[in-house]
């Protein structure tokens, strides 16, 4: 009973401190994309506020929390504000699966089972955002979001059903076991270049970002959000980066999770998402569409059964 207590706490306790850690990184996530798009555009970026600008996000965070909340006529407000609560909680949860040293293998033994279920749940904090703003833009753009999130799912969970099938199990420390001395990009680097693509759609990063197409929609399902509110979901879009980042890199290229490598790999990744906003346009709606249901999918099927076939060819033969 004393030992289960301990586990229990020292498990609570690195994840807390986990997740303290991420949020400071996601605060300075968003002055390195700042000064990263400034510099594309030949300026400066955030400079005034601390030494190069390193305080600006702590700035606006302070600002953001210290604006006033009122009531917009006719929402319904407690599912207005839960559907921000919620999406904060589920980029939160998702760390859940970062194998701690107090976890063991009894809390990793489903992480990837665990993972699809907070990514489907995803979108019902932008259905109940969009839906009780009650605003034509913010159901526009809920309508839009859902489409979009539920589309790229699909191949975003086939794609992880392969590296299921070829480690045959369900827990992803298994994942960084098999990455030792081979790595699966060698293998199965279409994967991970669709994988990238599907990853940007995921997070409704440009040139995908078409729940947020101010033209059209003002600001997609969070038109009517603003004060605490609207931080928690710009909090929870940036966590997603920071996440999905790390969730590539642990997928396809499994060095040490401690290791100066992955961290290097890791910060890349977060490069290369944030970069692409500020050197590719948007594109359109449909394309986007036809992009996931004619081309990704059918070359993950295609290359799934590919996989599963070689892997039984050895399986019998050799």
């Amino acid at each position: 009973m004393y030992s289960s207590m301990i586990y229990l706490l020292s498990s609570f306790l690195f994840y807390i401190m986990l997740i303290l850690l991420m949020m400071i990184g996601m605060a300075f996530l968003t002055l390195f994309e700042r000064k990263l798009l400034g510099y594309i555009q030949d300026r400066k970026g955030p400079n005034k506020v601390g030494f190069f600008g390193l305080l600006q996000p702590f700035s606006d965070a302070i600002k953001l929390l210290n604006k006033e909340f009122f009531y917009i006529d006719k929402i319904n407000l407690y599912i207005y504000l839960y559907g921000a609560i919620f999406i904060l909680f589920l980029s939160l949860s998702v760390w859940y699966i970062y194998p701690f040293i107090s976890n063991g293998e009894s809390n990793q033994k489903f992480s990837f089972l665990y993972l699809m279920s907070l990514f489907s749940l995803g979108v019902y904090p932008l259905m109940m955002g969009g839906w009780a703003s009650n605003s034509t833009y913010s159901m526009l753009g809920a309508i839009r979001s859902i489409a979009q999130a539920v589309s790229y799912e699909v191949s975003l969970f086939l794609m992880m059903f392969v590296l299921i099938m070829l480690i045959e199990s369900y827990s992803l420390t298994e994942v960084m076991k098999f990455q030792v001395y081979f790595k699966f990009i060698l293998i199965v680097l279409p994967f991970y270049m669709l994988f990238l693509v599907s990853l940007l759609i995921e997070l409704n990063r440009t040139p995908f970002d078409l729940v947020e197409g101010e033209s059209e929609l003002v600001s997609g399902f969070n038109t009517e959000y603003f004060s605490s509110m609207f931080t928690l979901i710009f909090m929870a879009e940036y966590l997603s980066i920071v996440f999905m980042s790390f969730f590539i890199t642990f997928l396809y290229l499994g060095f040490n999770i401690c290791g100066f490598i992955f961290m290097m790999i890791w910060l890349f990744h977060m490069l290369v998402i944030l970069w692409i906003r500020g050197v590719l346009p948007r594109i359109r709606y449909d394309d986007l569409m036809y992009l996931c249901w004619k081309k990704i999918l059918s070359c993950v099927l295609i290359y799934m059964f590919f996989i599963y076939g070689v892997k039984l060819f050895i399986q019998m033969y050799i």
